[in-house]
């Protein structure tokens, strides 16, 4: 018995040896020619890896995103290069997220708390905001975010010194009930 089950597994093995080659010698002969690869032009998907150009492969950053530099905890997380705030709970998950127009002096990247809060004021550009919530003063300049009233967020007077970043009024509802005196403002470049 035990020489006609060795005889079986011998059988076994040469027939999957006899597949494997069969299989390798398709491959082979579907594979195009070095001159196919030559004449071929190159397109996105058959260009050469990063491992081959030996550069290493940039990854390609979610726009909404969350910072990675941006801290822990719960915090109001503004990037300054994004034009974007996120709302961030205890367990570091984003709540909520919104874009904004940025005033023409903007605070330096670092760590910040609320210091002050307004429900309704007259902007330095004139315009009636509410939801107004300031958290640093730079160039004399006070900085918050705020919306305006009319809901518009254009692109500030470069002449003026502001300080107000501005964003739609839904998004300044969420930010007014986040934010309250000493929560954490975190600013990342």
């Amino acid at each position: 018995m035990a020489r006609s089950s060795s005889g079986f597994v011998a059988a076994l093995t040469a027939a999957a040896v006899a597949v494997v080659g069969f299989l390798a010698y398709q491959a082979s002969a579907s594979a195009p020619s070095p001159a196919e690869l030559a004449a071929k032009p190159r397109t996105p998907s058959s260009a050469p890896s990063a491992e081959a150009t030996g550069k290493p492969k940039q990854p390609v950053r979610d726009p909404l995103a969350l910072p990675a530099d941006s801290g822990r905890g719960e915090r109001v997380v503004y990037g300054l290069k994004d034009r974007r705030v996120w709302l961030v709970d205890a367990k570091n998950q984003v709540t909520h997220t919104f874009s904004v127009m940025p005033s023409t002096v903007s605070p330096a990247p670092g760590a910040y708390a609320v210091t002050s809060r307004s429900g309704s004021v007259r902007g330095s550009d004139g315009v009636q905001i509410e939801h107004v919530v300031r958290f640093t003063t730079t160039q004399d300049v006070a900085i918050g975010f705020s919306a305006a009233v009319d809901g518009s967020t254009p692109d500030p007077d470069p002449t003026k010194k502001t300080g107000g970043i501005r964003m739609k009024r839904a998004d300044g509802d969420a930010l007014w009930l986040f934010a309250t005196i000493g929560a954490k403002v975190v600013v990342v470049a």
